[in-house]
């Protein structure tokens, strides 16, 4: 009798989950009351506890990238003679990007709270080096004092940040926008937010996010849960690459072929407006020539000495704004001059030094820049000349060092899909 009866519960489940099909087969959103596999019933005492998802949240300052195939590479005449970045067909799954690069209050809310929450040595080392505007032939002492905390450059990018405090501001991002999301997920009182954000091993830049308070405390903030967002990084440049060129702007609808390139990241072989009451400015902020940098007095061009507004210019197909000048970005890729025949042709990326290891490159010996700690920048800045404006174009440098001339934007895998 007893096991009649446990045969007839489990005929009952069984029953239940496949009425529960009738609607259609289940999804992420909608995975039913009953496993499809078994027949347990979700989120009970015994069974596993499926959260409600609705789709991955809205992450703040991202926009969409849709991916695809492309052809990655300098279209630029190679003035260098690097031959590093050759023309290469490659896919790209979709992914988020900031819509603008980190701007300087951005930063500061950073301080704010890592000074709050952390550990006054971490502090120190988020301070980004405002000594990189000071030169000893150069009278740019005040951008020294007001650049960073000014009101006025609030929405100024970020600089004097190296590769490394990237990351950390990537890390710290993640825990504190999911702790918002999540709310007070934890009734101790700790939060994802505060405590010392360790780094991880050095080149780790996709490592997970996590902020740990003095006390050992976590967030309970879950994966399962689809209720947080995944990890807030620097974009792969591939991504960034792709990402400036925005070649959706040059596609026909229902056309697979790509039948336009594009030099800068509008069209055209100019680099200035070619339309309407802008005819004739430029479209992007960059050195025009030697002691040029913004026209003269009375109309100035790209109106910019140094840095600009963070959304000033207009964004590209993507609707990203600066993907060209203003500043120089990190990507997470460390450098190698042959990364574009090495690294693979779905989702490219070289995160170390494997197929082409430092030992290579005679650095002891002076010989070469090149170890496994200098990462690969891009887009050309406010003091650049229009060569390096071009997406395929790419410079690297010491992942500890910072500049007056590069600053970063945030990147974010599109969770739940496959495209």
């Amino acid at each position: 009798m007893m096991n009649f009866s446990k045969y007839l519960r489990f005929a009952v489940v069984g029953a239940c989950a496949l009425a529960a099909c009738k609607g259609g087969p289940p999804t992420a959103q909608k995975p039913g009351k009953y496993s499809s596999t078994t027949g347990i019933e979700y989120n009970t005492e015994e069974g596993m506890k499926v959260a409600d998802y609705q789709g991955i949240p809205d992450g703040p300052g991202l926009v969409f990238i849709e991916g695809g195939r492309t052809v990655l590479g300098s279209a630029e005449e190679d003035v260098a003679m690097t031959h590093d970045n050759l023309e290469r067909t490659v896919t790209l799954a979709s992914f988020y990007m900031d819509e603008a690069e980190v701007a300087n209050i951005h930063w500061l809310e950073y301080l704010h709270f890592v000074r709050k929450d952390s550990a006054e040595e971490f502090y120190l080392s988020a301070l980004p080096d405002t000594t990189v505007w000071a030169r000893e032939l150069s009278f740019n002492d005040p951008y020294v004092d007001y650049y960073l905390r000014y009101p006025g450059f609030r929405y100024f990018p970020v600089v004097g940040v190296s590769w490394l405090q990237a990351n950390d501001y990537c890390t710290w991002r993640t825990a504190k926008v999911n702790e918002r999301l999540a709310g007070d997920a934890d009734d101790s009182g700790s939060s994802s937010g505060g405590g010392l954000f360790k780094r991880k091993k050095k080149g780790d830049a996709g490592a997970a996010a996590e902020g740990t308070s003095e006390d050992g405390g976590k967030a309970k903030v879950a994966i399962e849960n689809g209720n947080t967002l995944p990890n807030y990084r620097l974009p792969t440049e591939a991504e960034w690459e792709y990402a400036a060129q925005s070649l959706i702007g040059t596609q026909e609808t229902g056309n697979e072929n790509q039948e336009n390139k594009r030099i800068y990241p509008w069209d055209g072989r100019q680099v200035r407006n070619s339309y309407g009451k802008k005819m004739g400015q430029f479209l992007a902020n960059f050195k025009r020539g030697r002691g040029d940098y913004a026209g003269i007095a009375g109309s100035l061009n790209d109106g910019a000495m140094i840095t600009e507004y963070v959304y000033a210019y207009p964004p590209n197909d993507y609707g990203l704004y600066n993907m060209a000048g203003n500043v120089n970005e990190w990507v997470q890729d460390i450098y190698r001059p042959l990364s574009f025949e090495d690294v693979e042709d779905l989702n490219p990326f070289r995160r170390n030094g494997f197929l082409d290891p430092s030992e290579k490159y005679d650095k002891k010996g002076y010989q070469s820049l090149i170890d496994d700690h200098v990462r690969v920048y891009k887009g050309g800045s406010w003091r650049d000349v229009a060569y390096w404006l071009s997406p395929g174009t790419r410079r690297f440098m010491a992942e500890d060092s910072a500049t007056a001339t590069i600053g970063f934007r945030c990147a974010m895998i599109n969770a739940g899909s496959n495209k």
